[in-house]
């Protein structure tokens, strides 16, 4: 009987460690997806944030627009070619609105020949409009990969 018990005890034990390493397996999945969760949540927190700073001022500054996309870059490594995308058009529109901003400032006491009025108004309200409508597009484009209700 008591061959037959030791003749046991060593698969007994083999499952056991084969059960421990698979709960192990499992958890540092579970922590690795969690980190990958966070770290898409900062950049979708970041694109949020500069999207009430402009909508907020209705400009934004080149010091803003490279804090942002300094702090969006980890998005290639994160995220499908799409967010990426989605990060560079926020940029390069905010690019644009700052541009028509200084235009407009450089340009309303002395009004240089060439300079159009209507047309840096028409261009700052065509880039502050598209990326104020931004907070809901943002919103759908990031809940595929931020949403843990599945």
């Amino acid at each position: 009987m008591i061959e037959i018990l030791s003749g046991l005890l060593t698969p007994v034990i083999a499952i056991i460690a084969t059960y421990i390493a698979y709960q192990q397996w499992k958890l540092n999945k579970q922590k690795l997806m969690l980190e990958k969760y966070d770290r898409r949540l900062k950049i979708y927190e970041e694109v949020k944030k500069v999207l009430i700073l402009i909508t907020r001022d209705a400009e934004i500054s080149h010091k803003n627009l490279l804090e942002f996309n300094i702090s969006v870059s980890e998005a290639d490594f994160l995220f499908r070619h799409e967010i990426s995308d989605y990060l560079q058009e926020i940029y390069k529109r905010g690019l644009n609105l700052h541009r028509w901003n200084r235009k407009y400032k450089d340009n309303t006491q002395i009004k240089p020949e060439g300079y159009n009025h209507d047309e840096v108004v028409d261009g700052m309200d065509f880039e502050l409009t598209w990326l104020t409508e931004q907070f809901n597009p943002a919103k759908e484009k990031f809940k595929k990969y931020l949403d843990i209700s599945k």
